[in-house]
């Protein structure tokens, strides 16, 4: 019988740059569940550093941790960090999406 070794699989290590960094988020965002889109920028921040975050937040590390492992984390908060990644979040209208009637 052969050992298989086998090591947890961390995406942040993945996350070498930008292009990555927002099509990850992107497709989390699309497709999964709020609380996976949390984990999502959880395995961004851990790729661009908690430290280097906390500062251009500022937002202690440790507060960091615990709102992004929270599963209802302040939109202000999610916000600030977002915008300490370096990016921002817009809204476009979904393809299949009929307008708003004018009221």
């Amino acid at each position: 019988m052969t050992n298989i070794k086998t090591s947890r699989f961390d995406v942040a290590e993945y996350l070498t740059d930008e292009t990555l960094i927002n099509a990850y988020l992107n497709e989390v965002l699309t497709d999964g569940a709020p609380s996976e889109f949390i984990e999502a920028l959880n395995d961004v921040a851990k790729a661009k550093g908690m430290n280097e975050l906390a500062e251009k937040t500022g937002i202690r590390r440790e507060s960091l941790y615990k709102t992004l492992r929270s599963e209802k984390p302040r939109f202000d908060t999610m916000l600030k960090i977002i915008d300490g990644m370096g990016l921002q979040v817009t809204l476009t209208p979904k393809a299949s999406h009929e307008p708003l009637a004018e009221a």
